[in-house]
């Protein structure tokens, strides 16, 4: 088997991923790009360069503003390996990776850097009736419409907090796809916390401004648009066929054989939990976040987070963290020197440093309610294994104090997701039980591979030492 040998090895072409190739490529490093997807752009900029849409401006500028970055990504002096996943990071930087479609293949990369720029995912959103059939997340939702074009059929709810939730409501109005109700979950109380971050907000107004399109353009439509929505849930006889809500003190039913669900998005941290990366829980936020220094450095030496891998930032702010990232890289290995690594990172820090102004207004009315963090004893929580909520509180009750340790009462968390589905919440309920942080309860303990692959692949990956003494043969008696 080749192993094959690069510079820099970035694992994900979001935002970050393209923006961070892109500089360390005009620098002069052999750069190599992994990406799960077939086409660069990420979450927020996928398929942007080949939609699958009539016309792609119905997903509006944000999308749209990204093809120049994938035009100038695919014609950059760099390696890109589409249909590839990195399965396994070791901390001598030795990734183990497998290749689909034309090019398959399976093998080992050696790196002197690799930056993790694989963003983030929907936060798990237990409620009774979540894992019915017809029942998804709002972004899972939006990537069958940016890869495939489709839209939902029938009725259409959407339930749930947060700016993509908004977002794609207005894509689908402009797709002529009228949702049939949009039931806010966001506490009344997030309102008036939210006031106090207003000020920093006001430094990057247009984020404002752009929400309040969306809002206005939704309240045009007509669209009944019901907020302080508790008791969510789904029903249906073999799939959804109705979504049950209070609002206002009055517990209502509505018609609907799609539900979108939303509460948010956290930073996917499988990758840098299985090399071993030190990480830290972040309240704000309510997810772990790598520990990183200012140039995205995790604690493995050379080893970076560019994106919302690191925390949620959003696209603008990831193309400007990954172009800094390459910055440090490429002096670390020699191909740029501190002070103009120094001089080219001071209008990036400013232009970083605006754009994240807006978090903490984002992050305090957007918060999840703590009803979709820590559900009803009845609600599944590990779908792969069906682990109710119930059972993880009866565990902690039992002596369970973390996580892993759930694994041995329940195998919850060691399904195909590996506790992405179910990881938060797990910890919430435990901290909830031992009247302990989030912090102290820790999370999953990750292991490679990350996501499933074929003995084949693991075979393949394996370079064998000839010159290592052989095991010696026994014959059992």
């Amino acid at each position: 088997m080749t192993i094959e040998t690069a510079d820099l090895v970035i694992v994900g072409a979001g935002p970050a991923g393209m923006a961070c190739a892109l500089d360390a490529a005009r620098a002069g490093l052999d750069v190599l790009v992994l990406d799960e997807n077939p086409l660069p752009g990420g979450q927020i900029y996928r398929n942007v360069g080949r939609s699958p849409l009539p016309d792609a401006a119905l997903l509006g500028d944000d999308y749209t503003d990204g093809a120049e970055l994938v035009a100038r990504f695919a014609k950059a002096p760099l390696r890109y390996w589409p249909d590839t996943l990195a399965w396994q990071i070791t901390r001598a930087l030795e990734i183990s990776f497998t290749r689909r479609g034309d090019a398959a293949a399976s093998g080992q990369i050696r790196a002197k850097a690799v930056v993790i720029a694989n963003g983030a995912y929907e936060r798990p959103c237990p409620l009774p009736g979540w894992t019915l059939p017809g029942v998804m997340g709002v972004g899972a939702a939006q990537t069958l419409l940016k890869s495939s074009a489709m839209l939902p059929a029938g009725p259409v709810v959407l339930a749930g907090s947060g700016p993509l939730m908004y977002l794609f409501a207005w894509q689908l109005i402009q797709a002529d796809r009228t949702p049939a109700a949009i039931l806010d979950t966001t506490p009344a109380r997030n309102y008036w916390r939210a006031l106090a971050e207003l000020p920093g907000a006001l430094r990057t107004p247009a984020y404002l401004a752009k929400g309040r399109r969306l809002l206005n353009a939704i309240r045009r439509s007509g669209i009944p648009h019901i907020r302080r929505v508790t008791g969510l849930s789904v029903a249906g006889d073999g799939r959804a066929e109705s979504v049950q809500y209070t609002a206002k003190g009055r517990t209502s039913r509505l018609a609907a054989s799609v539900v979108l669900l939303h509460q948010g998005v956290v930073p996917n941290v499988q990758l840098t939990r299985s090399i071993g990366c030190d990480h830290r829980w972040d309240e704000a936020q309510l997810c772990w976040h790598p520990c990183t220094d200012a140039w995205g450095e995790t604690t493995v030496p050379n080893l970076f987070i560019a994106g919302d891998g690191g925390g949620i930032q959003g696209a603008i702010a990831a193309r400007t963290a990954g172009a800094l990232t390459a910055l440090t890289v490429s002096h670390r290995l020699g191909a740029l020197s501190r002070d103009a690594r120094d001089e080219q990172a001071a209008p990036l820090r400013r232009q970083l440093d605006r754009h994240r102004a807006v978090r903490p207004f984002l992050d305090t009315l957007y918060r999840p309610a703590d009803t979709f963090r820590r559900p009803a004893d009845e609600t599944i929580v590990c779908r792969c294994e069906e682990v109710s909520a119930g059972d993880i509180r009866a565990m902690a009750r039992l002596g369970c104090t973390g996580p892993n340790q759930s694994k041995s009462f329940s195998r919850c968390g060691m399904g195909p997701c590996q506790g992405r589905l179910c990881g938060l919440t797990v910890a919430e309920l435990l901290a909830e039980v031992h009247a302990k942080p989030v912090a102290d309860i820790g999370y999953y303990r990750i292991r490679p591979p990350i996501k499933p692959v074929s003995l084949g692949d693991l075979a393949a990956s394996h370079t064998p030492d000839l010159n290592a003494a052989q095991p010696t043969e026994f014959v059992p008696k």
